[in-house]
């Protein structure tokens, strides 16, 4: 690990790594996320004034369901850093909105994509999906076909939201070629 890094394990006391490409990642937790990102940004020695994104990630086999990253950028310093917080499906973390003003987008994102609720936030709505979409698209037990088939009637001149109706059932195609296979030999004696 790199001085910056050690430097933030100090002050922050959480667990902090450095992966290979340099980016370092930090552990938070519920309770903390807001005092680590306003350390973060405010802090002289990292100055991590950009929040790039937040995003999440599902891990359905997990006890804790949900990882939130928010990915901060250092423009003095030329640093990349993540901060990782792993939720429950019930947990509701605290919008930063008010420590980073391009949070309430990332978090609005978050919300309509995976579901996660934030604390505070004043404008929680779907901002990627119909405002009577059901569901949320990034979860891994969401259906590959939804739930509803959407389309724009001209005559009514507006969106309908009908059944699913496939006209053949779905089917997985989850195997390999024949071509594909690392144990299938070619025969190159014709």
């Amino acid at each position: 690990m790199d001085k910056t890094a050690k430097y933030m394990q100090k002050k922050l006391k959480c667990e902090c790594i450095q992966k290979d490409d340099g980016t370092i990642v930090i552990y938070s937790t519920l309770d903390e996320i807001e005092k680590h990102l306003s350390f973060l940004r405010d802090d002289e020695k990292c100055r991590f004034e950009l929040l790039v994104d937040i995003f999440g990630v599902d891990y359905p086999n997990r006890e804790k369901r949900f990882e939130l990253i928010y990915n901060l950028l250092s423009i003095v310093y030329n640093t990349r850093i993540h901060i990782k917080l792993k939720l429950y499906e019930s947990d509701m973390p605290t919008s930063v909105a008010k420590i980073f003003s391009t949070a309430s987008w990332f978090e609005r994102e978050v919300f309509d994509m995976y579901g996660i609720k934030f604390l505070g936030h004043l404008d929680l709505r779907r901002i990627l999906t119909d405002y009577g979409f059901k569901g949320h698209p990034m979860l891994k037990d969401f259906p590959l076909t939804g739930y509803e088939e959407v389309r724009y009637d001209i005559e009514a001149k507006k969106i309908v939201y009908n059944p699913i109706d496939l006209p053949q059932d779905f089917r997985m195609f989850d195997s390999l070629s024949p071509w594909e296979g690392k144990d299938t030999k070619v025969n190159t004696k014709e």
